[in-house]
């Protein structure tokens, strides 16, 4: 997503050159700034408004980073869906649309504004409060967590063919794949495949193929790797983790969490993708499919959850409680 050379908008008594846009509404921001809506408002001081903001991040002449927050959240989407179609899209908000102009980007942009300085902070006299900066993604934690989900729900057939269904339980509670048994049945009926872990917390599974999506999660050493099939002779015990953010996302359908903690979006066929969220988990499923869990204490690993008897009846009733695009 990114604006012409012509785009600007008045910020900060200058003009803004318009690089990129994002919406900030609680069905669709970005989750690399929190769990949830509301927390991901509180990152930039904002109050989380029921129609949510368009957020237009450039620089000004003196190439200063400046991110301008609009209540005309449609001007926004119809901008980035135009961009994404490769079409020219003028961002002019009107002035009264206007709600902040704050110091700084809160999400890491590649690009810059032609014509003027690199991109670098304003003096710290120019916005009220100190600049915004993209949360680290370093080292595995928080925000790379709910990036590498990004990345799952973006690309799911590719994460889905690295599983081999044979690597789950059988209906009759063997394994399905003979000696290949790297699979455990969670107390709920799921069935999750299991893979061994080495101290550094790091996956190690026998095909050594399962780490794809670095790009997206900063880096090999940091990026999520699947854990599940080589040639386990013993299924492992319940991974507690697993069971742990499964009890979760049952007790959201009782008692909803903040907005934005689960989210439904577009996917092929009659499915939808399922996204949820927590203190130190991710999870993300379609909801004719198997499900997939990340955690802040497993670094780099991604938990296939098989569908059981009771995942798609939890995945239905988040579904029905989700947030979905307007």
């Amino acid at each position: 997503m990114a604006g012409t050379d012509e785009d600007t908008v008045a910020a900060a008594d200058d003009a803004l050159y318009v690089l990129t846009a994002v919406l900030l509404t609680p069905a669709k921001f970005p989750s690399v700034l929190g769990d949830d809506y509301p927390e991901a408002c509180a990152a930039l001081g904002l109050a989380p408004l029921a129609d949510g903001y368009g957020l237009v991040i450039g620089q000004d002449g003196d190439g200063a980073r400046w991110t301008v927050v609009v209540d005309d959240v449609s001007l926004v989407a119809v901008a980035i869906a135009s961009w994404d179609c490769g079409m020219e899209y003028d961002l002019s908000p009107a002035e009264h649309t206007v709600v902040a102009a704050l110091p700084g980007w809160p999400l890491a942009v590649a690009v810059a504004a032609p014509g003027v300085p690199a991109p670098h902070d304003p003096d710290p006299e120019a916005g009220d409060g100190p600049p915004l900066t993209p949360p680290d993604t370093s080292t595995w934690g928080s925000a790379q967590r709910r990036l590498g989900a990004d990345e799952i729900a973006l690309q799911w057939a590719t994460w889905r063919e690295q599983i081999d269904d044979a690597a789950f339980l059988s209906p009759n509670g063997g394994p399905a794949g003979g000696d290949k048994a790297a699979a455990v049945e969670t107390p709920g009926g799921e069935t999750v495949a299991g893979g061994t872990t080495g101290g550094d917390g790091s996956a190690r599974d026998a095909s050594e193929d399962g780490a794809i999506g670095d790009e997206a999660v900063g880096g090999k050493a940091a990026g999520p790797t699947v854990s599940g099939g080589g040639t386990r002779k013993e299924a492992p015990k319940g991974h507690s983790g697993v069971r742990r953010v499964l009890a979760a996302a049952r007790a959201y359908v009782d008692s909803p969490p903040p907005l934005g903690r689960v989210r439904s979006s577009f996917a092929s066929g009659d499915a939808r993708m399922l996204r949820a969220d927590g203190p130190g988990w991710s999870l993300v499923a379609r909801t004719d499919d198997i499900a997939f869990v990340l955690l802040d204490d497993q670094p780099g690993e991604v938990l296939p959850v098989g569908r059981g008897p009771e995942l798609p009846g939890l995945l239905e009733a988040l579904d029905k409680m989700a947030v979905r695009p307007s």
